[in-house]
C-alpha cells in the first residue's frame, strides 16, 4: 500500500551571503512539518531554492567584475551549508539557474502566449530594484520604495503582459469556496478587500532592460520576469512538462506553501491565477507568517538589521535556536526578536523544564539502583492514573495545533508534560522513598514514570529539535527504533521496565544572561558574512562611529570580568546552618529559611525550591551572604543570600563548607 504524500515549500531565495533569521524562520517552519509528517508515515517531498535571475543580479555580478551565473554560484553553496547548519532536511533544492527550470519556464510562457493569456505591449512606472518589485505612485512613500525605503527608479519599455485581470472573479470565487487556502484568515481578508475587490491589472511578466534571466523563447530581445520566473520553480521542480513528470503526478497539487506575509499577495492571487491559466489544480493551502521584526522594524537585508543564524546556532546549538523561532511567535503573527528573550526561554524551557527533568531524573535512577538499571518489581502510585491522562490528552491537542501549523501551541502543548513530570518528582519526593528498602519498588514506579514520560517528550519535540532526542534516548537506554516512533507514543508503557539510566552530556547548560547579552551585542554587529568587516551604508564616518562603540563595549566587558581585592572585601561571608525550612505560600521557586549564624537566626528566602524540598535542606550548612541588604520577597523579609553554584546540567547546588564548620565562621 502507497503512503499519503505530503508536498510543502518555502519561497526561493535570493540568492545573497545576508540570509538572516528570518528567512531561517520559515525554512525551520517547513522543516518541523516536513520532519513531523515523515514520523506519521508520509512521503514527504521538502523543497526550497534560490531565486537567482533579475536586474539586481546583473548590476551586483557587475560590480565585482565577474559573471552573474559565477556570482550566484558563489553564494549558493553558503546558503546550503546555513540550512545545513540549521538541521534543513528538503528533498529538494531547486535553483532557477537549473536548466530544467529554464526550459519548463519557456514552455510555460509559450503555452500562456499562444492561448491568448499573454500579449505585448508597454510598461512604465517605479521599479524598485533592491526587491524586484513594480509599485504606483500612490503606493510609495515619500516617493520610495515602501518596503525597503530606498529610491525608485522609473521605468518605461516593451513587455509582455499577463491577463491577470481575468482571473479576479474565479480567484475570488476559490478564495470564498476553499476558506482554509489562504491562511492566517487575516491575510485572506487582505487580498480580496485591498486587491482582488478593488480590480486587478493585468501584470508586466518580461524585462528588455537586462539579460540575465530566461530568455523568451519566440522573442530573444526579453527576459521573463520574477513572477512566472520564479513562482513556477513549484511545478518545474516536480517535472512539470518535462519527459519525466512522474512526481508532479504524485505531488501536485502542494499541500502548504510557507511563504512570508510580504508576498502573500504574489502566491495567492498572481500564482494561482498562472495556474488557472494552465489548468491546474491549485495548492490547498498558501500559509502568510509574520515577521520577526527588531525594535518595530522588518527584519530585512535590504535594511540591515539582520541577526546572523549561524553564530547563534554556534553559540547555544540548532535545536535552541529552532525552538526559539518556532516557540516564541505564533506562527501567523509578527514576533520581535531580542537576545534577552533568546536567552530567557533557552534558560527557562530547555536548561530549567526539559534539561533539569532529564538530569534528575536520570542522577536518581543511577543513585538508587545499582548499575543504573531499574528493577522488574515496580509499583504505581495515586499520582500516575493522573499522569498517563495528561500525556494522552498533549499528544491529540499537539497533533491538532501541527496540522494547522500552530507550532507555538503544539510545544506549549508538549512542555505542559514537561512540567508536569518535573510537579510529579515533588509530589512523589523519590529521595524521601529512597531512605526506606520497604519503598524500593514504589521508587522504581516513579522513576519508570518519569522515563517513559521522556520517551513521549522526546519523540514529540524530534520534529522541531531533532537533535535532542538522540542525547535523551542515550540517557534512558533506547535507540532509534520502534520505541522512538509516533505511533509508539500512543501506548503508555511501552518503555522496558528494567531500563538502564546513563548520565549523558548537559544537553543546555544554563547561561549567564548578562554577560551573554554583551557579548551577542558584539557577535550581531552589521558583519559582512564572508569578509567579517563591519560595514555600513551610510557615510565612512558612521563606520568608524559603530567601529569605536564596538571597542568601547569590547572594554566594558572586559571590566565586567575584573573586581579588586577592595571590592571582595566588601562583601561578608559566613557559615550558616538551616535549622527550619518552609515552602513560601503561592510560590514554586521559593523557600524560607531560618539559618543559624553563631548565636544569630536569620530569615531568608531563597529561590531554590526547584531543587530542594524544605526537608532536605534543614540541616544543611551552607555559605551565607550577611551584609546584603535586606528585601521583602513575596512580602517575606529576606535578610541575606544562600550561595549556589550551577552544576552541569543547570541544577542550582547550594555552597558550603567541606568540612564540619561551626555556623558563624568566616568565609575568606
Amino acid at each position: 500500500m502507497s503512503k499519503p504524500t505530503y508536498y510543502i515549500t518555502t519561497p526561493i531565495y535570493y540568492p545573497s551571503n545576508k540570509l538572516h533569521i528570518g528567512h531561517s524562520y520559515t525554512t525551520v517552519a517547513a522543516d518541523a512539518m516536513a520532519r513531523y509528517k515523515r514520523l506519521r508515515g508520509y512521503d514527504v517531498m521538502f523543497l526550497t531554492g534560490t531565486d537567482e535571475h533579475g536586474q539586481k543580479i546583473e548590476r551586483r555580478a557587475q560590480e565585482e567584475g565577474i559573471t552573474p551565473q559565477v556570482f550566484v554560484d558563489n553564494i549558493v553553496d553558503w546558503i546550503k551549508d546555513l540550512w545545513k547548519t540549521m538541521d534543513i532536511t528538503y528533498d529538494k533544492f531547486i535553483r532557477t539557474t537549473d536548466a530544467e527550470h529554464k526550459q519548463a519556464v519557456q514552455k510555460i510562457f509559450k503555452t500562456l502566449y499562444d492561448q491568448g493569456d499573454i500579449y505585448k505591449s508597454e510598461y512604465e512606472g517605479k521599479y524598485c530594484t533592491p526587491c524586484e518589485t513594480f509599485y504606483t505612485e500612490h503606493q510609495l512613500i515619500d516617493g520610495k520604495c515602501p518596503d525597503c525605503g530606498r529610491p525608485v527608479e522609473s521605468v518605461k519599455e516593451e513587455s509582455y503582459f499577463f491577463k491577470l485581470s481575468a482571473y479576479q472573479d474565479k480567484l475570488i470565487k476559490h478564495i470564498e469556496d476553499n476558506p482554509a487556502f489562504i491562511q492566517p484568515q487575516t491575510r485572506q481578508n487582505e487580498m480580496i478587500n485591498n486587491f482582488l475587490k478593488p480590480g486587478l491589472e493585468d501584470l508586466c511578466v518580461s524585462r528588455t532592460s537586462f539579460k540575465w534571466g530566461v530568455p523568451v523563447e519566440f522573442d530573444p530581445g526579453h527576459v521573463v520576469y520574477v513572477w512566472i520566473d520564479a513562482l513556477s520553480n513549484y511545478i518545474s521542480a516536480l517535472g512539470y512538462l518535462s519527459e519525466d513528470d512522474e512526481a508532479f503526478k504524485k505531488y501536485w497539487p502542494a499541500d502548504v506553501h510557507l511563504v512570508g506575509k510580504e508576498i502573500v499577495r504574489f502566491h495567492t492571487i498572481i500564482w494561482p491565477a498562472l495556474l488557472m491559466a494552465l489548468d491546474l489544480p491549485l495548492p490547498e493551502q498558501v500559509f502568510g507568517h509574520g515577521w520577526l521584526v527588531i525594535d518595530g522594524g522588518k527584519m530585512s537585508k535590504s535594511v540591515g538589521n539582520v541577526v546572523d543564524p549561524s553564530i547563534l546556532v554556534e553559540r547555544y546549538s540548532s535545536d535552541a535556536i529552532r525552538y526559539f523561532l518556532l516557540r516564541e511567535i505564533a506562527f501567523g503573527q509578527d514576533g520581535n526578536f531580542t537576545n534577552e528573550a533568546l536567552i530567557t526561554r533557552i534558560n527557562s524551557d530547555l536548561a530549567n523544564d526539559l534539561g533539569n527533568l532529564t538530569s534528575r531524573t536520570v542522577a536518581m535512577i543511577e543513585k538508587y539502583f545499582e548499575g543504573g538499571t531499574l528493577p522488574e518489581m515496580q509499583q504505581e502510585n495515586e499520582f500516575d492514573t493522573d499522569i498517563k491522562a495528561l500525556v494522552k490528552n498533549q499528544i491529540q491537542k499537539a497533533e491538532e495545533n501541527i496540522e494547522k501549523l500552530f507550532f507555538n501551541n503544539a510545544l506549549e502543548d508538549i512542555w505542559v508534560i514537561i512540567r508536569r513530570l518535573n510537579k510529579y518528582i515533588d509530589e512523589t519526593m523519590p529521595w524521601v522513598l529512597a531512605k526506606d528498602e520497604a519503598n524500593k519498588p514504589k521508587l522504581a514506579g516513579v522513576l519508570y514514570t518519569l522515563s517513559e514520560g521522556l520517551r513521549v517528550v522526546s519523540v514529540m519535540i524530534e520534529p522541531f529539535m531533532p537533535r535532542t532526542p538522540e542525547k535523551i534516548w542515550g540517557q534512558i537506554g533506547l535507540q532509534r527504533g520502534e520505541l522512538t516512533s509516533w505511533d509508539s507514543i500512543y501506548t503508555w508503557g511501552t518503555l522496558p521496565k528494567t531500563t538502564t539510566a546513563k548520565k549523558g552530556e548537559n544537553m543546555f547548560p544554563r547561561i549567564d544572561k548578562e554577560k551573554e547579552l554583551a557579548a551577542l551585542e558584539l557577535a550581531n554587529s552589521p558583519v559582512d558574512t564572508n569578509q567579517k568587516e563591519i560595514k555600513s551604508e551610510t557615510k565612512p564616518e558612521a563606520q568608524v562611529k559603530v567601529q569605536e562603540k564596538s571597542a568601547q563595549k569590547t572594554e566594558e566587558v572586559k571590566q565586567l570580568e575584573y573586581i579588586t581585592i577592595d571590592d571582595f572585601a566588601k562583601v561578608e561571608l559566613k557559615i550558616g546552618e538551616v535549622i527550619v525550612c518552609e515552602r513560601v505560600p503561592k510560590s514554586d521557586k521559593l523557600l524560607v529559611s531560618q539559618i543559624k549564624i553563631g548565636e544569630e537566626v536569620r530569615q531568608i528566602v531563597s529561590g531554590i525550591a526547584t531543587y530542594y524540598t524544605p526537608e532536605e535542606f534543614v540541616g544543611k550548612k551552607v555559605v551565607v551572604v550577611t551584609n546584603l541588604k535586606p528585601v521583602k520577597l513575596r512580602g517575606i523579609l529576606s535578610e541575606g543570600m544562600v550561595l549556589c553554584a550551577v552544576d552541569e546540567t543547570g541544577k542550582l547546588v547550594a555552597v558550603g563548607p567541606l568540612g564540619d564548620i561551626v555556623s558563624g565562621s568566616e568565609v575568606r
